[in-house]
């Protein structure tokens, strides 16, 4: 399991990003390792909408592992799993939970500073405090800083990059492994990103975002495309059900009585 979290650590390079294209359980884990993924993430919102649930950790922790144990075992890829804010109202929740998630064979975690239920950042000594908790199991953490999600995109600035940057010191002391910092889209902001955080950076792609092939350029270590893929096939799933049943939406014939 050791090899298994040391290799998963060892794609993450900036410059020559890992890119992690977001699962949301087994049979999608298996299309995406098919396709030459080199690892397996799960993204919570998917996730917990695969399964009825909003996101937010309303989709029950042992729903979650049980998700996650289905998914390793049809994959010997390294996974990592979305933990959201970690699953513990303190820190030693957060430990236990992740805990559960490394006996079943996760290679690591993402964890976010923002309580799911008051959409409010943490602390940074409260968040560090967590993550650290996180860390104690020798997963590979992917630390969330959402302070570009709860700031306005029109106050996005070098400024906000350098909070960012403080935050992800906290959380490198605290035993992180590289700072996930989604909802940031400007070149310029994305580059400043990379050169000031102490910890390899992964970048949310979407609308608005640099091409993979840039973000790479600009120093990126990780590239996650979140609850995108999910929402994506229910999409077509929803155009091609309702492509079906408009073939009925007409008069139909039928076979003449004899």
């Amino acid at each position: 399991m050791t090899d298994k979290i040391e290799a998963f650590g060892a794609l993450h390079v900036p410059g020559r990003p890992l890119l992690l294209y977001n699962i949301w359980d087994a049979g999608s884990a298996l299309a995406v390792a098919g396709a030459g993924a080199q690892a397996i993430a799960t993204g919570s919102w998917g996730v917990a909408g695969a399964h009825g649930h909003k996101d937010g950790e309303n989709f029950p922790l042992d729903q979650a592992l049980a998700n996650l144990a289905e998914i390793v075992a049809v994959t010997d890829l390294p996974v990592t799993i979305d933990m959201e804010a970690g699953y513990g109202d303190a820190p030693e929740g957060v430990a236990e939970a992740v805990g559960r998630a490394k006996a079943l064979g996760a290679a690591g975690i993402n964890i976010e500073d923002k309580d799911p239920k008051t959409r409010a950042l943490f602390p940074t000594d409260v968040a560090a405090a967590r993550i650290a908790a996180a860390a104690s199991t020798g997963l590979w953490i992917n630390a969330r800083a959402d302070l570009f999600i709860v700031t306005p995109r029109a106050e996005h600035d070098a400024a906000l990059v350098d909070a960012v940057a403080e935050r992800g010191k906290a959380y490198r002391d605290a035993g992180a492994d590289s700072l996930f910092v989604p909802f940031v889209y400007e070149e310029a902001l994305i580059g400043r990103l990379c050169e000031r955080s102490p910890l390899p950076v992964n970048i949310l792609v979407g609308e608005g975002v640099p091409a993979i092939a840039r973000l790479a350029e600009l120093g990126v270590a990780r590239i996650s495309h979140g609850h995108g893929p999910w929402a994506t096939a229910m999409a077509r799933l929803a155009e091609d059900a309702k492509a079906a049943m408009a073939a009925l939406a007409g008069p139909v014939s039928r076979v003449a009585e004899k």
